[in-house]
């Protein structure tokens, strides 16, 4: 049926079903404003014709036919009628309801964040930084969005925004942040794909297209250097920092991992540390054998901090571990803040061990608790606690041999 054939109005399903589409668009008038539009394709919809609050001419869109029949069309501009007769634009009305459903429902994009922590293991300082990251830098933008909806451009734009924001202590744009928080946002996203919500990533391959972060997480002296590192903290003039800083380097575990230690977690008779598994990056418990210096140093620490559940006590509040940025300030008072970063001290020892144990790279893995993958996580499943015992040993003596002033060291030829 042609456009020119319809003669009956309100127009029957059967005559809607039957117009032919054309070489151009059309609209036939179905009669008080409300419009039956068929394409060149032959795609049909709905439209009413309207003046808006301001006196302007608009279109409101009332869905495809055949979803949309003639009955509920004309229902529905009745109901848009109602919303003009009070002054109410039912384009933004509609707008407005949609944005309260989104906000009400399970799109929102701080929910589909909610859910996705739901799915994670963290630690709880890593919990705490990642949720505290996109508080300050994501939800007050982005939360209430439809994440469905967010497009790449938009994203882009927020993380070079974030990366162009200026640390207050240090005045340089945090560009590691803006890389942290878009990691986090295409795990959500992943997520969301998996679950079957979205059909692809809108965060995908954005990395490429931000400012690169020049780490300085596993900063660390050379091995000419190494002695006059360990003599200087040997001779750091608190006590408590001092031993962290020794512990720190002979055991060379992560600082959070020692920061956070507690009392409880060490059998000094049988020369082990227990570290829970919920304190662990790898969320496995991971028990550290102890050297004899490293026993001796425990000792002489809690004569200063037993009274305390934690190794190293907030002075201001004994309840809660020392600042996370103690052995960052420590070094940098003994003139090493740029040149060794607290967690350097495992590339040091990584180092080190690889060399004078190359046929035992498993045992060295062990000792830096590192997670195993693939195939070789499949097979070996030791703990390699004796061989690690003997391993750790070997590196404090070596280390206490490094920073004997006694001794003079010789660069090898």
């Amino acid at each position: 049926m042609k456009k020119a054939d319809v003669k009956s109005f309100p127009m029957k399903d059967t005559t809607l079903n039957a117009l032919e589409a054309e070489e151009k668009e059309y609209r036939v008038n179905d009669g008080n404003n409300l419009h039956f539009v068929v394409n060149p394709k032959g795609n049909k919809r709905w439209e009413l014709r309207y003046k808006k609050p301001d006196g302007k001419w608009s279109w409101l869109g009332l869905g495809r036919y055949p979803d949309v029949s003639g009955k509920w069309a004309r229902q529905k501009a009745d109901e848009a009628r109602k919303l003009i007769s009070q002054g109410i634009d039912p384009v933004l009305h509609k707008a407005e309801a949609r944005q309260a459903e989104v906000e009400q429902g399970s799109f929102t994009f701080q929910q589909l964040a909610e859910d996705f922590y739901t799915t994670k293991t963290w630690t709880v300082e890593t919990k705490t930084r990642n949720i505290g990251a996109l508080n300050k830098h994501i939800f007050p933008i982005m939360g209430k969005r439809d994440y469905r909806k967010i497009t790449k451009q938009e994203w882009h734009t927020l993380f070079q925004e974030v990366q162009n924001k200026l640390n207050p202590r240090t005045g340089q744009p945090i560009v590691e942040m803006g890389q942290r928080v878009r990691a986090l946002v295409r795990e959500m996203y992943d997520y969301a794909e998996v679950m079957g919500k979205i059909e692809s990533n809108p965060i995908s391959n954005l990395h490429r297209y931000l400012k690169k972060h020049v780490g300085n997480s596993m900063k660390h002296v050379d091995s000419d250097q190494l002695p006059a590192l360990l003599r200087a903290i040997n001779h750091y003039p608190t006590t408590d920092t001092r031993i962290a800083l020794q512990l720190l380097s002979m055991l060379f575990c992560r600082p959070s991992e020692l920061r956070e230690a507690k009392w409880e977690e060490f059998d000094l008779d049988k020369g082990l540390w227990s570290i829970p598994a919920i304190r662990m990056k790898t969320q496995k418990e991971h028990k550290v054998p102890l050297p004899k210096q490293a026993i001796e140093l425990l000792q002489e620490l809690k004569q200063l901090t037993g009274y305390s559940s934690f190794l190293l006590p907030n002075r201001s509040d004994k309840t809660k571990a020392k600042s996370n940025t103690v052995f960052i300030m420590a070094l940098r008072r003994i003139g090493y803040g740029d040149k060794q970063n607290p967690h350097g001290f495992r590339h040091i020892a990584s180092t080190i061990l690889n060399d004078q144990f190359s046929d035992k790279p498993q045992v060295v893995e062990a000792c830096l608790a590192h997670s195993k993958k693939g195939v070789k996580a499949a097979y070996d499943k030791a703990t390699h606690f004796d061989e690690r015992k003997i391993m750790m040993q070997w590196y404090a003596d070596h280390l206490e041999k490094l920073a004997d002033e006694t001794l003079i060291q010789f660069r090898s030829a």
